[in-house]
């Protein structure tokens, strides 16, 4: 993955005096790939000389739950990372790319690093974390706006030197006082030298094209990396298992531990029909009475509502049988945790 051929070219650092214009210019300006706020990215991207092309890496980064996952689909136009209020929710490194206009961006989603329990799973997780930030072209590093803990702190620790890091202070549209975000700014320029701050709502679409804007200013101008009808490098058996997980998380909440997982036992194609067979791994015998529920309803609710968006996603018939087993320690046993496909 190389840098950009020219560092000279893109934006320096901010100082704490250009914060106020910073602020004025991240939410108003258009960027160069959008022509203004309402006018929406090309449908498809046009034919480009390579010698004209840009792409790069762009790394998502932050801790559990500020909307990273949110955010990469909607940079990416589809829903491929999975998303729920349980911490933790993405446990792998998921790419996506999006083509616009002569940029092509390779983003990379990460799982929120964990700093509270070090089993064996998390410290597969983390891994991933680092792994994915060590060799980019720039990093996005999200927050709550006008926020900022220890769990933060931690993650923007770990971010290597020399990587530009655009400040993204997510979830914008929940502050009520604009005006107070100013010094909240200052105190984080005097934490890092943020190259760009964005103060946006991931669910924004003028948002999300003005962060395209000025990522695409830290990209090296070098050939497309993926066909731009591409969207990820994960497989449908991977999304199945991912699928099958949010829909898990989101219907038992806080009740069942995050350390549950999915393994696809059977996914077969027949004709155009999908037909996969899963097994949710929980580590005690509580936790599958959760999940199953009474006469079973839960687990079929799990089901159907994976079913429909697995159908929605690929546009054709899933069958989808699910099981539940118990695996207890699984979350602490290297091996087990590797088996059930974490790097």
């Amino acid at each position: 993955m190389s840098k950009p051929s020219d560092p000279a070219n893109a934006p320096a650092p901010a100082g704490v005096n250009d914060l106020e214009a910073m602020l004025a210019r991240a939410l108003g300006r258009p960027g160069p790939l959008t022509g203004g706020d309402d006018a929406p990215l090309p449908a498809e991207a046009p034919v480009v000389a390579p010698q004209e092309q840009r792409c790069g890496f762009v790394a998502i980064v932050g801790k559990p739950n500020v909307g990273k996952s949110t955010l990469l689909n909607a940079l990416v136009g589809q829903k491929i990372s999975i998303t729920s209020r349980k911490a933790q929710t993405t446990r792998h490194r998921i790419t996506g790319y999006r083509t616009v206009g002569r940029s092509q961006f390779v983003f990379v989603d990460t799982p929120g690093f964990q700093t509270r329990h070090g089993n064996a799973l998390n410290r597969s997780l983390n891994k991933t974390v680092l792994g994915a930030v060590a060799d980019v072209d720039l990093i996005l590093f999200v927050v709550e706006a006008g926020r900022f803990n220890l769990a933060d702190a931690k993650v923007l620790d770990l971010l290597p030197k020399g990587i530009p890091v655009v400040l993204v202070a997510n979830k914008f549209d929940l502050i009520h006082r604009r005006g107070e975000l100013a010094p909240w700014l200052r105190s984080m320029q005097e934490r890092h030298a943020f190259a760009e701050y964005v103060p946006m709502s991931a669910k924004n679409p003028k948002d999300i094209q003005r962060l395209f804007g000025i990522c695409e200013t830290y990209l090296p101008q070098q050939p497309w990396m993926h066909d731009p009808e591409e969207l990820t490098d994960r497989s449908e058996r991977f999304m199945a298992a991912e699928m099958v997980r949010e829909k898990l998380f989101r219907l038992t909440g806080d009740e069942l531990p995050y350390t549950s997982t999915v393994v696809i036992d059977k996914f077969e194609q027949e004709g155009t029909m999908r037909r996969i067979a899963a097994t949710i791994i929980v580590e005690r015998e509580g936790h599958k009475g959760m999940v199953i529920g009474e006469k079973g309803e839960k687990l079929k609710r799990i089901g159907t509502e994976a079913r429909q968006e697995l159908e929605k996603l690929w546009d054709t018939k899933v069958f989808l049988e699910l099981w539940v087993k118990v695996r207890s320690g699984w979350a602490d046993d290297e091996a087990r945790v590797r088996s059930f496909g974490y790097e």
